[in-house]
């Protein structure tokens, strides 16, 4: 049935009308909402899992509750490939039909569409990736990446490796394996800065994307310098390969923490050898949420989703339950703002600068526990949450540490002057004239 469907579609666009009557995918009393995917190729490991939570959270909603307000969601997903010219052709795809948000799923789409949000009027939801200084809403009015930035990301990762203290890293040796492409560099000015203030040795080991699976001769380089941290930010093919390479390598894997996006099979591929190994995260897995359960009888049971029914729960599956929560509660908060039940992407831009997602309104939307309250402004387009480091056991994720805030005091001031430096080099950037309404 899928071959079928991408056959009829083009750049690869795979339409699901989470059970919309024939027809009504774009009706004027629905909301449209796309997501770019990819389920194919060597990032598909990592797109597929996400897929899947983005769009069966939204079709449980669908089906649970009538949509949002009373309203149905007409969604499509467009295949991708992380890729950005695709993803450009994509975002061209779905503009003459509304959409009131765009979800790009890589940086370098998302740094593509930043100048064209505002024109457009379709906000940009970069959900924990994308460009960090766009968390500035003063200067990027319609781009959004809740809950926290790869520098926050960052700094909560050298926190936990300091004890709690990024300064107690002076002297030390860290490494930074790393996807050599927009998303593995929008780290390194951050990082390099934190070399020089704080006193410790940068080694840096990109990885071309050509080179995800073949990555013998970094772990050489890092079995050589033996850093006594090393930090990866990688995504895809290269997730499940560098585990696997420092096993081989006989790196000590408590010296071993990613970011947030390795999944569950990419440390189960590495058998035995990847007990240990850790990495980010802000909210729950597994499936002990009403929120999941409501998707497994829904969506799942029901023969409306992709997933394979023991992939539910697993980190990038909640990863994408996550997004669409967002994307839903923006909509919903759009609804409240305007009290229009078909909303555009100029009223969800709003809807996405008021989220208050606190554990009154988590738990009302069956996800009490699932993570740490969301709030925005006008000013703050993050939150710029806490995490946790997880830890691979050999069969599951156990949370190691207590909650981790980003060091505010070391990103906050880059993050303004980053912001700015953007404004300053795209000539003619607009300054913000879009209304606050925050209280």
């Amino acid at each position: 049935m899928r071959t079928n469907m991408l056959q009829k579609v083009a750049i690869g666009a795979l339409a699901l009308s989470l059970a919309l009557p024939a027809g009504a995918a774009y009706a004027e009393d629905s909301i449209y909402v796309p997501l770019f995917t990819y389920r194919t190729g060597p990032f598909a490991g990592s797109g597929t899992p996400i897929a899947n939570g983005m769009h069966d959270y939204l079709t449980m909603l669908n089906e649970r509750d009538g949509g949002i307000g009373g309203v149905k969601l007409a969604v499509d997903e467009c295949e991708t490939g992380y890729d950005t010219k695709k993803g450009l052709e994509c975002y061209d795809a779905v503009k003459p039909k509304n959409p009131v948000i765009v979800n790009p799923w890589s940086t370098g789409i998302t740094l593509s569409l930043i100048p064209k949000a505002s024109v457009d009027k379709i906000p940009i939801l970069s959900m924990a990736y994308g460009l960090s200084a766009s968390a500035k809403g003063d200067v990027f009015p319609w781009i959004f990446n809740p809950p926290a930035t790869y520098w926050d990301g960052l700094s909560e990762i050298l926190k936990y490796a300091g004890g709690g203290s990024i300064d107690a890293l002076k002297g030390k040796t860290i490494g930074y394996l790393y996807f050599d492409a927009a998303f593995g560099r929008e780290a390194l000015p951050f990082f390099q800065s934190l070399a020089k203030d704080v006193g410790f040795n940068l080694k840096l080991y990109p990885v071309a994307p050509a080179d995800m699976q073949n990555q013998s001769s970094k772990w050489l380089d890092i079995r050589r310098d033996n850093p006594d941290l090393l930090v990866m930010y990688g995504w895809g093919a290269m997730n499940p390969t560098a585990i696997k390479e420092a096993v081989k390598a006989e790196f000590p894997m408590d010296k071993f923490v990613s970011i947030w996006w390795p999944n569950d099979p990419d440390a189960a591929a590495a058998g035995d050898g990847a007990k240990g190994f850790k990495e980010l995260n802000w909210h729950g897995a597994g499936t002990n949420y009403p929120a999941l359960a409501d998707i497994q009888k829904l969506v799942v049971d029901a023969g409306k989703s992709q997933t394979p029914k023991d992939q539910v729960g697993q980190v990038l599956y909640n990863r994408g339950v996550y997004n669409s929560m967002l994307i839903a509660e923006a909509i919903a908060e759009a609804q409240k703002i305007t009290g229009k039940k078909v909303v555009t992407g100029e009223d969800v831009r709003r809807g996405l600068e008021n989220l208050n997602i606190d554990d009154a309104r988590l738990k009302a939307i069956g996800l009490a526990g699932f993570v740490s309250p969301v709030k925005t402004s006008c000013a703050d387009h993050n939150s710029h949450s806490a995490t946790f480091v997880q830890q691979w056991d050999g069969a599951k994720w156990v949370k190691v540490s207590d909650a981790i805030a980003p060091d505010s005091a070391k990103v906050m001031p880059l993050l303004d002057e980053a912001a700015k430096a953007y404004a300053e080099k795209n000539a003619g950037w607009p300054a913000r004239t879009e209304p606050c309404d925050n209280k």
